[in-house]
């Protein structure tokens, strides 16, 4: 009987270590897997259309003073 416990008890404490690493893995996969379908998604997602909004790009001007004093 005190081999079973120590069995049943080292199984346990085992399965206590591995618990989080095998949480963290399947939280990984599951990640993994959304990507996966967020990419194909996009590479079969229909064209942009001529009316669709286009990003606004802003033309930088260089400044001639600063308003910090060197």
């Amino acid at each position: 009987m005190n081999t079973f416990l120590s069995y049943l008890v080292t199984a346990a404490l085992f399965a206590l270590v591995l618990l989080p690493a095998l949480a963290g893995l399947a939280r990984e996969r599951r990640i993994d897997h959304e990507l996966r379908e967020a990419e194909l998604r996009r590479r079969t997602a229909p064209p942009q259309t001529r009316g669709a909004a286009r990003p606004v790009t802003a033309t930088r001007r260089p400044h001639l003073r600063s308003w910090a004093r060197v």
